[in-house]
């Protein structure tokens, strides 16, 4: 349809006498000449002899102009006006079709012709509640305003359709627009999540760095002591196995003194000193203490274990046992109240690694599983195995498992599902970005009521993107 043009109009009157009358006036015929002259001595100007006709379609009653309207828009050939009467008996009158015809083209500008009205035009006017794309014209009516009406409401319905033509154009820029704003925000956003995650990675490489260094440090100046008190405790034995001896052998010759005063206070020594305790218990203080000491040696190894900040975050062959057993020690304390922990452990080789990074994703997984043993003392299983070029890590819990609805979520960047100030929603983003960077990936499987299963995967020899495109 060519909305640019429209002159397609619908009369509906139950007299044919009206219908022969309005195509003389509205297709062209030989009065054309007479009216043209006729409002050109009416309005002073001069007559037209280009007179463009109007397509006029006739029908007799209101059902049947119904009907022509919809056929017009199912071939997409509205009509741009209609010419109602207001009494077409038997059928519907005038407002009635007109309340019809709006139901099915609401574009259609409508004329109501008439000589008396069973309604007020108050009525009319209220009852239909159009007054932009209504008229009236009464009977008998001019054969000039008839035709004036009719280039007047064509081009109207022309302005209009151009209008909404505009409008929609308009629309369309403004969505489109509206979409390319929002594209633009969701780069920007991606941008921002993007620099945040990498500052957090920078932070958290900081930190363990930081931690390595005051591993370092720690080790260097705790470690010379260590290692003399370790050979005191190996001298204090000896001394006190002689020392052990020889009273020994003064308690063998008490039977041989012979002041009965002298035994007597010898035997009040022994027991107001309990010597036969302090000759049970000498030996477990030195051992417990040789423990304890043996035991701040071993966590110092296992800080510097888990930092590894001493390679300078180089890519190296690592044992992931040895730091799964590092990380273990690190966060014993978290753990030994609400779980407990099976290791699975398979043969597998060692791995080209960062190996600090790879124990910040254990440490961050086995927090987790430790979380999410909410109720009863909890259960975290630990296995490794290898194949096809690659090992495995899964840390599998017993606790509630992962929501649907938050599961495809869980590696956002700042999502988290703990209460303000519990959590970053940062430990399995970074986890995620450490496993990718290390060539690898990781998959999750969980129940709701059952656990939740993380399976860590890596290549056991290093690719480096940076050379292979990868």
């Amino acid at each position: 349809m060519d909305y640019f043009s429209n002159r397609r109009i619908l009369l509906i009157d139950d007299m044919p006498q009206i219908h022969e009358d309005f195509r003389k006036i509205l297709v062209g015929n030989s009065a054309e000449s007479e009216l043209d002259d006729v409002e050109a001595m009416l309005f002073g100007t001069k007559a037209d002899t280009s007179f463009v006709g109007f397509e006029l379609d006739s029908a007799y009653q209101g059902q049947d102009g119904m009907e022509m309207v919809q056929k017009s828009l199912d071939a997409n050939l509205p009509y741009a006006m209609a010419f109602i009467d207001m009494r077409m008996p038997p059928g519907w009158d005038g407002v009635e079709t007109t309340e019809r015809l709006w139901q099915l083209d609401p574009r259609l500008q409508i004329v109501i012709c008439t000589a008396y009205t069973d309604y007020s035009w108050e009525e009319v006017l209220t009852r239909l509640d159009t007054r932009d794309r209504l008229l009236i014209l009464k009977k008998p009516f001019d054969l000039i305003e008839v035709r004036q009406l009719a280039n007047t409401l064509t081009a109207k319905w022309v302005s209009g359709q151009q209008a909404a033509l505009k409008m929609e154009h308009l629309e369309q820029i403004v969505q489109e627009r509206n979409s390319e704003v929002l594209q633009a925000n969701r780069l920007l956003e991606n941008e921002i999540n993007e620099r945040k995650l990498l500052e957090s990675q920078l932070i958290q490489s900081e930190k363990l760095a930081s931690i390595g260094q005051l591993a370092a440090g720690v080790a260097h100046e705790i470690n010379n002591p260590i290692g003399f008190i370790f050979s005191n405790f190996s001298t204090l034995e000896t001394y006190l196995e002689r020392l052990f001896e020889m009273l020994t052998a003064y308690e063998n010759a008490e039977g041989h003194i012979a002041s009965p005063s002298l035994v007597t206070e010898i035997k009040n020594l022994r027991e107001r000193i309990e010597l036969q305790y302090l000759k049970d218990d000498i030996p477990y203080l030195i051992n417990e203490s040789k423990d304890g000491i043996t035991r701040v040696s071993k966590i110092i190894q296992d800080l510097k274990d888990f930092s590894r900040t001493d390679t300078a975050q180089q890519w190296e062959w690592a044992d992931l046992h040895r730091g799964i057993e590092s990380t273990l020690n690190i966060i014993a304390s978290e753990i030994k109240y609400s779980a407990d922990v099976i290791k699975e452990y398979g043969a597998i080789p060692e791995v080209e690694c960062m190996p600090s990074q790879i124990n910040q994703v254990i440490m961050n997984l086995v927090v987790n599983a430790v979380h999410a043993s909410v109720s009863s003392r909890g259960q975290i299983t630990i296995r490794t195995g290898t194949g096809n070029e690659q090992v495995w890590i899964e840390i599998e819990d017993k606790g509630s498992g992962i929501p649907e609805d938050v599961l495809p979520r869980i590696f956002d960047p700042f999502f988290t599902t703990k209460p303000i100030g519990k959590g970053t929603g940062l430990g399995l983003s970074l986890s995620y970005g450490i496993i990718q960077k290390h060539n690898g990936h990781i998959d999750v499987s969980t129940a709701i009521g059952r656990g939740t299963k993380f399976r860590i995967i890596l290549p056991i020899k290093h690719i480096d993107n940076d050379c292979h495109g990868a």
